[in-house]
């Protein structure tokens, strides 16, 4: 799966002010992101508010950003969820040929054991033409998916071929890299441990933050897998500020203020978010000036 390898974005879903779908933004955050030097797109994803799109919103927004991405570089599509034979139907029913594989979340609420993760990522796999991308994100779902079940994942079903390690913990990604199959890739959720997990090894980067500064967070992700320490730092250290205030008040509340200074989008979420506070508002701006 060379096309996971490198930086990958979580695509936000812009809003207007009535709350409908931006549509028309879409071509200006693809182009800005492809500009910046993006390896591929993560579509449908926790930083698109996917949970509160209805499912016409979510067909017309796949249409879009595939249409205008005109194959220039890889998709991935989010299709994850606690209900595990609807989301095998859902794999079912998208035409997944624009797309090089499927990121699905761990069941959230349910709290699964990590026996019935290791059955929900089997069944999905099962059932799969694409190969499947683990996602483990524990402060969203209230579950962690363990490095020996991802292991058990990793040799027992060929369609599982990555993971997106969002735990924020350097040490459970380091057993992960220690213990998984060398060509099964460890990919990083979590932006400011991301440089930490690729210079242990890890493959690339899912990133919230490419959607504002992809450039940058390229070069980081960049030098991270290839090593160079000190160029890796120097240019994280650049933007560390603005990867931690981005998640002040959650995500994507941070990063779509970041989007609407580029003027890339307008700063709406959909219930129950809402939009930075004033506070944040400010702080971010204030940072992100030297971007602009």
């Amino acid at each position: 799966m060379k096309e996971l390898v490198g930086h990958g974005v979580a695509l936000i879903t812009p809003f207007k002010k009535n709350g409908e779908v931006d549509y028309t933004a879409i071509p200006k955050i693809i182009d800005h992101l492809i500009n910046g030097g993006v390896d591929y797109l993560v579509v449908l994803g926790t930083t698109g508010e996917t949970a509160t799109l209805s499912e016409n919103e979510k067909k017309h927004l796949i249409s879009t950003i595939v249409k205008y991405n005109a194959g220039r570089i890889p998709l991935v599509i989010g299709i994850g969820g606690n209900n595990t034979n609807q989301v095998i139907k859902n794999i079912n029913s998208i035409d997944l040929s624009p797309f090089v594989a499927i990121l699905s979340v761990t069941p959230f609420y349910n709290k699964p054991n990590q026996e019935g993760l290791y059955h929900h990522f089997g069944s999905i796999a099962r059932n799969s033409s694409l190969p499947i991308v683990l996602y483990n994100v524990p402060s969203r779902t209230g579950v962690n998916l363990l490095p020996q079940t991802v292991l058990r994942l990793a040799n027992d079903f060929s369609k599982i071929v990555a993971i997106k390690e969002a735990a924020g913990d350097i040490k459970q990604a380091q057993t992960l890299l220690n213990i998984c199959p060398g060509d099964f890739l460890i990919l990083s959720g979590d932006d400011e441990t991301s440089l930490s997990m690729l210079l242990a090894g890890a493959k690339g980067v899912i990133s919230v933050i490419g959607n504002a500064i992809p450039e940058e967070f390229s070069k980081v992700v960049y030098y991270g897998i290839e090593g160079s320490v000190k160029e890796a730092y120097q240019t994280q250290n650049k933007i560390l500020d603005l990867i931690r205030s981005i998640y002040d008040e959650g995500n994507p509340t941070g990063i779509k203020v970041l989007m609407s200074a580029l003027g890339l989008c307008e700063n709406y979420l959909r219930l129950p978010l809402v939009p930075a506070s004033k506070d944040l508002y400010d702080k971010l701006n204030r940072s992100f000036k030297k971007f602009i």
